[in-house]
C-alpha cells in the first residue's frame, strides 16, 4: 500500500496533463500512487495519459461532475494514509511531497500540511508570487479570515482526518477548497512548509476568473462557517465578508482590460468598503481607482501595455496590505 495517494481530477486538460503528471512522477518521494479522475473529458487527454508508462498511475473514468466530486472519487480510490490534490493545471516542485511529508512527521498533532505558492501564466512562465503566508498550529481563526492557502493544489492530509470530516460540498463551486480546510482546522492542527512549491497557473478561461460565481460560494463558505464558530470568533465575519470583496476586487481586473471588469471591480470595491470604512482613507484606495479608471476610460491595449509594466507590483505589494489577516488584532 502506498504512503500517500496523489489525486488529479482533469477535464479537458490535453494542453496541460503531461507536465502535471511529469511534476508528480518527478518527485523526489517515490512511495505515492497517482489517480487520475478522468472528469468527461472530451479532447485527447486520456490519449495523452496512455503514453506515460508508470505502474504507479491509476486512471478512472466518470461523466463530467464538476472538481468537488472528482477530487471526492479519487478519494473513495485512494489506498494511501495521505492524500494530496492536484490540480490538472497546476505543477509541483520536486521536493514537495517529500516536504510535507516530513512536516507532518515532525508535528505529530498537525493533519494537514500546506506549501507557499507563485503563479505562473498560461505558458508556465512565472507570473508573480503568492501570498507566503506562514500559518502552524492552530489556523481556524485565521483561515475564518481569508483562505490563505490560496488553491488545492497545495496541501498533503491525513486520510483518517479527511474521512472524519467528510471530503469536498459539491455545491459549493468554486469555494470548496476554503469550506474543506474550515472543518479541518476546526478540528486539527495545521503545519506550513514555508517555501513556494506550488505553481498555479493562472489561466484566462480558468474557473477561478468566473468572480461572481465565486462571490456567491464564498458567501455561502462564510454564513456556514460562522453558523457554527464560537461566540469569541464571531467577531471576525465582517472581516471575513470584507476580504472576500477585497479580494474579488483584485480578481476581476486581472487580466485582458475590458470595461466589464471596471464596473465589476467599482461593485466589489463597494462591498470591501461597507465591511472595512477605513479603505476610504488608505493608499490602497488610490491605486484601485487608478486600475478602474484606467480599464473603463483608455483603450484596451493600452491600458495593457500600462498594467503589464506595474502588474506584479500592484498586486504583490497591495493585496496582502489590502487583506486583514490577524485575528488578535481584530478583537
Amino acid at each position: 500500500m502506498p504512503t500517500i495517494s496523489t489525486i488529479i481530477p482533469v477535464y479537458n486538460g490535453e494542453k496541460t496533463i503531461r507536465e502535471t503528471i511529469e511534476s508528480v512522477l518527478n518527485q523526489t518521494w517515490c512511495d505515492f500512487e497517482l489517480i487520475v479522475i478522468n472528469d468527461g473529458s472530451e479532447d485527447s487527454t486520456l490519449d495523452i495519459i496512455s503514453t506515460i508508462s508508470d505502474s504507479r498511475i491509476k486512471v478512472f473514468s466518470y461523466p463530467n461532475a464538476g472538481l468537488a466530486a472528482s477530487r471526492n472519487r479519487g478519494i473513495f480510490h485512494a489506498s494511501g494514509e495521505y492524500i494530496a490534490f492536484l490540480d490538472a493545471d497546476d505543477l509541483w516542485t520536486p521536493n514537495k511531497l517529500e516536504a510535507q511529508w516530513r512536516a507532518l512527521q515532525e508535528n505529530p498533532q498537525a493533519a494537514v500540511a500546506y506549501s507557499w505558492t507563485d503563479c505562473i501564466d498560461e505558458s508556465g512562465q512565472f507570473l508573480r508570487r503568492g501570498s507566503h503566508i506562514t500559518v502552524n498550529g492552530d489556523a481556524y481563526s485565521k483561515l475564518l479570515l481569508i483562505d490563505f492557502l490560496e488553491n488545492g493544489s497545495s496541501v498533503l492530509i491525513r486520510r483518517q482526518a479527511i474521512d472524519a470530516v467528510g471530503g469536498f460540498d459539491n455545491s459549493l463551486n468554486p469555494a470548496e477548497d476554503w469550506d474543506l480546510w474550515l472543518k479541518l482546522a476546526a478540528r486539527y492542527h495545521f503545519v506550513a512548509v514555508a517555501s513556494p512549491q506550488i505553481l498555479y497557473r493562472i489561466s484566462t478561461d480558468s474557473m477561478s476568473t468566473n468572480v461572481w460565481k465565486m462571490e456567491a460560494a464564498c458567501l455561502q463558505v462564510i454564513e456556514r462557517a460562522f453558523a457554527v464558530a464560537p461566540n469569541e470568533l464571531q467577531h471576525l465575519k465582517k472581516h471575513s465578508i470584507g476580504n472576500i470583496y477585497k479580494y474579488l476586487t483584485f480578481k476581476s481586473l486581472e487580466g485582458f482590460p475590458q470595461r466589464k471588469k471596471a464596473g465589476a471591480g467599482i461593485k466589489f470595491f463597494w462591498g470591501a468598503v461597507r465591511c472595512d470604512a477605513d479603505l476610504l482613507w488608505s493608499r490602497v484606495l488610490l491605486k484601485v481607482l487608478v486600475k478602474i479608471v484606467a480599464i473603463a476610460l483608455l483603450p484596451p491595449q493600452q491600458s495593457q501595455a500600462l498594467f503589464a509594466k506595474f502588474q506584479k507590483l500592484f498586486y504583490t505589494t497591495t493585496i496582502l496590505g489590502f487583506l486583514k489577516l490577524d485575528p488578535d488584532s481584530l478583537s
